[in-house]
This record gives structure tokens, sequence and C-alpha cells, in this order.
């Protein structure tokens, strides 16, 4: 009796498997029926929305559906991130996140409503942005290591600047700080890197890491200087400009990298065609091209696990740098 009721309970745990196969299946050939929304968490005319709106046109012809683009700004990213994990998880909610609202703002919001790695399902990086160390031109120092000796004969002289006090950017220096060993006066701004960019640019402060779009025509036009980039080999647009690795400080390779993720719970066959879609555009010249004009790398991850971990490395990284650093919200 005890072996009949054994095997009758593995016979249902086999047709219960065989059913939620068929019916991953049978998602993955069906999805999409309608068109897939795409959560920016930015308003329009950043990175983020940049690269959200080079892909969604090629992603919508490799999909069969529409992608609809909503851009949810607020709270550093938050709100908009709120929304996508809060959506149904069936597939037709994507959310594109970025090193900002996944890896550092949960170590400097307090009560964030949402836990980036268990509420959603990293799917596939999309794209990786350097940044770069730039400083005005009249600064007496014109490599990484002269600037390190000017800022230690000047302890506390030096002042950067940085788009917000939990941003990448100012993270990225308090990295160099300490690596290098340095004294420097934080000046944030509001607004993100426009402002700060502008604010260095009027020689209200002296230097500051911003991601390379940001910079790269004040560069080439020579009204700020360029001391390295954060890529870790140098950039094809700047390639007289070294990288902080061979400037000696190998801890400050960065990206302000983007990706797309789901909601927890979204079927398991959903993620992998949405990732093999993804692949499949970011592998087009036509976007490998379209990325480059704004200093951007197309980056496709090989599988969404792979994505999965490349995030939870990133937040654990950065929020440690952001709780060290003392990180707080503007």
């Amino acid at each position: 009796m005890k072996y009949i009721r054994t095997l009758a309970v593995s016979m249902v745990s086999f047709a219960l498997a065989l059913a939620s196969g068929i019916a991953q299946a049978q998602t993955a050939s069906s999805y999409p029926q309608k068109p897939v929304h795409m959560i920016i968490p930015f308003a329009p005319g950043g990175a983020s929305d940049f690269a959200g709106r080079i892909i969604s046109p090629r992603l919508s012809e490799a999909l069969g559906q529409q992608i609809v683009i909503e851009n949810r700004a607020g709270a550093s990213g938050n709100i908009g991130m709120e929304a996508a994990a809060k959506a149904n998880a069936d597939g037709y909610t994507t959310f594109l996140g970025n090193i900002g609202t996944v890896s550092i703002n949960p170590a400097v919001f307090p009560g964030l409503a949402v836990h980036p790695i268990k509420d959603f399902i990293p799917v596939s990086l999309v794209a990786e942005l350097p940044s770069i160390l730039v400083g005005l031109p009249a600064l007496p120092a014109n490599t990484v290591g002269e600037l390190v000796a000017l800022a230690k004969s000047k302890p506390g002289d030096l002042n950067f600047a940085s788009p917000g006090s939990s941003t990448l950017n100012r993270l990225e220096m308090e990295l160099f700080i300490k690596a290098a060993g340095l004294k420097m006066v934080h000046v944030p701004y509001k607004g993100g890197a426009g402002p700060a960019v502008t604010g260095l640019l009027g020689g209200e402060t002296q230097l500051m890491f911003v991601t390379l779009s940001s910079a790269i025509n004040f560069v080439k036009a020579g009204r700020l200087k360029a001391f390295a980039v954060t890529s870790p080999k140098r950039i094809e647009a700047l390639p007289q400009v070294p990288t902080m690795v061979e400037a000696g400080y190998p801890d400050v390779v960065t990206s302000s990298w983007q990706g797309v993720f789901v909601p927890a719970g979204t079927p398991r066959a959903v993620v992998a065609k949405l990732h093999e879609a993804l692949v499949r555009v970011l592998a087009m010249p036509e976007v490998k091209e379209r990325f480059a004009t704004g200093g951007v790398t197309a980056a496709a991850s090989k599988t969404p696990e792979d994505f999965t971990a490349y995030v939870t490395a990133e937040s654990e990284r950065w929020g440690k740098v952001a709780r060290e650093s003392g990180a707080t919200i503007d």
C-alpha cells in the first residue's frame, strides 16, 4: 500500500512537471501577443532614454510587437523602478535599469520599497558607458600622476563636481581619492550631469568624473582636459586618453551600464525569449554604430544568469563604496 501511495505521488509530480513544461513552451511560442512596455526611470534625453530608443524599434521587429517606452522619472529613478517591480509578471512590462537605480540606490535610500535583486529577474546587459576624469584646462597637471602630485601638495584645495552625492560619478571619485590618498572637496549639483559639467566649464569646480557622452565634445573642443577613462581599454573616439588602469588605479574601472529587467515571477520561457531577441538586436551593426555616436558600447549578456551574477557583484561593490563614503540623498 505504501509503495502504491509513493508511486501515485511520483506520477502526480511528474504530471505536474510535464504540464509546467508544456505551459512554458506554449508561453514562449505565443509571447508576445500585444505591445510590450519598457519603463525608463528617467526623463527623455538622458543615457537610459538614449539606449532605450535605439534598441526599441529593432526589438519590436525581433518580437513582432510594438515596444512602448514609458518615461517615469523621479526620486533618482526609484519611481519608475517601483512601478516596474509591481507590474504583472507576464513579460509585457520590462524595466531598463542602470547601475544607479539597481546597484547604488538600495544603499543610499532608507526604506526603499523595491529590492532589485529580489523583485526583478535580470534579462540582459544592454549597454556600457565608461566615465572620464576631466578638469579645467588651466590646471597645472596633464596626467593622472601629475594630478595626484598637485592634489597632495595642496590638501583640500582642489574641489570636484558631481551630479549628486549618491551618483556613480561621485562614488568613482571616492574610489580614486581613497586609492591615491587624496583630500578634495565635493561639490554636488542637482539635475544630472548637465549642470555639473556647466559648473565645471564655468570654473566653479576643477575636476569631475562624468559619463563619456556628457564630456566628449568638450574634450575634443579643448574646453576640458581629459586625464583618463574608466574603461578597461582605451576608447576609440579618444585614443590619446589613457585608462585609469594605465595610470595605476585598477580599482577605478567602472561603467554606467544599462540593462533590461522583468518583474520577479515572469515565466522562464519568456525571459529566455526576451534575452534571445536582445542578443540579436545588440549584435546589429546599425545598433552598435548608433550607440557609438554617444560613446556607448552595445553589450549583451551571454545568459540571464550571467547578467544576474553581474548585477549582484555590482550591487555588492557599489553598496560598499556608498556606505563607506557616507553617500546620502541630496
